[in-house]
């Protein structure tokens, strides 16, 4: 989460505050305006932080130029004193300091949780998206369309704007359009949105909650206390098995979301039509058409997936047809997210760079007919034979590059062993030219070269967008000498 400023008020209820003891564990981009939020509210505030380098060393002086006590170098220790813990969402639950704060009874809150108690009275309702893939894309579809229809709204949370800013700061909203993650989620226990949304699951950061249990579990608190609205994955069974062990408001109903010709209850897509059937009258008759597919950004199935769950949860606010169609035709995806870099000599070439693990990777490569894709990086503990063998189909060839990229070609070997594979044992920064450029003579007119490495990238590069950059820079490269 961003950091921000925060200016405002003091939010009526915040009093229970003044005086009280409160440890923030962590400093970074949520710790610090936390920290400041509490100082503020009159709260005597310890900042604990694991590292003890330049950049922390810089805000605990900015921290203890207010008041505020820092430190550093030491954050598994319980300060004496403490009655509640206020922590950086990716602090893991099995930390010293968490088993502590536990026999000492001291409650554990995210910033989100903080965020949602301060709020005020009048405060902007929440539509809550979460899932292992798309959480970002369709929290910016949800906020561009709530804007066609004249709402007041941000795009917050994960997405990188703080809850804390959007919830003390001046600008007033009528809606919210959250994006949370499974550490957010877990760290925020009494979090009730308007209407939610579990996109889909697949295994991810299980190292975190010690079990695909532990992940679907804390996903599935995004939809505990919802009012209206329980958004699932019609295609994906355990969002759907989320909703129905969530206790939810009486009145609350199951909203699922497919690629199909949706049921009663439900959106989905009719002769390129994305259309609803669960906020209409009479949806056991009638069906309400939102937008065409081509209104969605790029139209990838995945992609109109999201635009469904973003569509659902705008339709559960109140929000009439035509902002659908018109918020999602104004809606521009962020770079590395299944992005058309040019066309030389007939073949696509297309940058998913933020496809960093095998389930992002699968709905990238589920959108082209014939593929020469380029893969590899870091595996972080991911298998890729499912994926491989359900994509072997559309596989002219592949280019593997990164540390763990055998694993990949291990799998192509047993799944897919007619694919011709360019393995490159190399992480300069050259390397992603040569990929481009192998990828160039293997493809033919029709192909799409598609970057969707399945895995991470800090083995070669700073991050995702790095990654992406080199890849949209070498095709360019290529296009400049064809």
């Amino acid at each position: 989460m961003g950091s921000g400023q925060v200016t405002s008020s003091v939010p009526e209820g915040s009093s229970e505050f003044q005086g009280k003891h409160v440890t923030v564990a962590g400093l970074g981009v949520s710790g610090v305006p936390a920290a400041k939020v509490l100082h503020g509210l009159g709260a005597r505030v310890t900042v604990v932080n694991d590292g003890d380098d330049d950049r922390a060393r810089a805000q605990a002086a900015e921290l203890e130029a207010l008041g505020v006590t820092v430190r550093l170098g030491d954050g598994d220790s319980l300060p004496e004193g403490t009655e509640l813990i206020v922590t950086a969402p990716g602090w893991k639950p099995d930390k010293p300091l968490f088993t502590a704060a536990a026999e000492a009874n001291v409650p554990v809150w995210g910033d989100v949780e903080l965020a949602w108690r301060l709020r005020g009275p009048d405060a902007a309702r929440w539509l809550a998206v979460t899932g292992t893939n798309g959480k970002t894309t369709t929290v910016q579809m949800l906020a561009s369309i709530l804007q066609a229809a004249g709402l007041r709204t941000a795009a917050v949370g994960n997405i990188g704007v703080s809850l804390l800013d959007a919830v003390l700061g001046d600008q007033e909203y009528d809606v919210l359009a959250v994006e949370l993650s499974s550490y957010q989620l877990h760290w925020a226990p009494s979090l009730r949105a308007h209407s939610a949304a579990v996109l889909n699951l697949a295994p991810d950061h299980l190292d975190w909650h010690g079990s695909m249990e532990a992940y679907a579990a804390d996903k599935g608190r995004i939809y505990q206390g919802n009012r209206v609205a329980c958004v699932y994955n019609v295609a994906d069974k355990l969002t759907e098995d989320l909703v129905r062990e969530a206790d939810v408001e009486e009145g609350c109903r199951a909203i699922g979301f497919t690629l199909g010709t949706p049921g009663p209850s439900q959106l989905g897509v009719v002769d390129g039509i994305l259309v609803d059937r669960a906020f209409v009258e009479n949806r056991h008759k009638n069906a309400q058409e939102l937008a065409e597919v081509s209104d969605v950004n790029p139209p990838a199935p995945h992609n109109i997936a999201n635009a469904l769950a973003a569509a659902a949860l705008a339709r559960a606010f109140g929000v009439p047809p035509q902002a659908v169609r018109d918020g999602l035709r104004a809606f521009t995806p962020d770079a590395h997210r299944i992005a058309k870099v040019a066309e030389l000599e007939g073949v696509t070439y297309v940058d998913d760079s933020k496809a960093t693990n095998t389930h992002a990777a699968e709905a990238s490569l589920a959108a082209y007919e014939s593929i020469v894709w380029i893969a590899g990086g870091l595996a972080k503990g991911a298998a890729f034979d499912e994926l491989v063998a359900k994509s072997a189909k559309r596989l002219r060839a592949a280019v593997l590059i990164g540390a763990d990229r055998a694993l990949i070609r291990d799998a192509l070997a047993r799944h897919a062993p007619e694919v011709p594979v360019v393995d490159l044992d190399r992480t300069d920064t050259g390397a992603m030219l040569q990929a481009v450029t192998e990828a160039k003579r293997l493809a033919v007119a029709g192909d799409t070269v598609l970057l969707a490495p399945a895995c991470a990238s800090m083995d070669m590069f700073t991050n995702y967008n790095q990654r992406g950059d080199a890849f949209a820079e070498a095709v360019r490269e290529l296009g400049a000498g064809a």
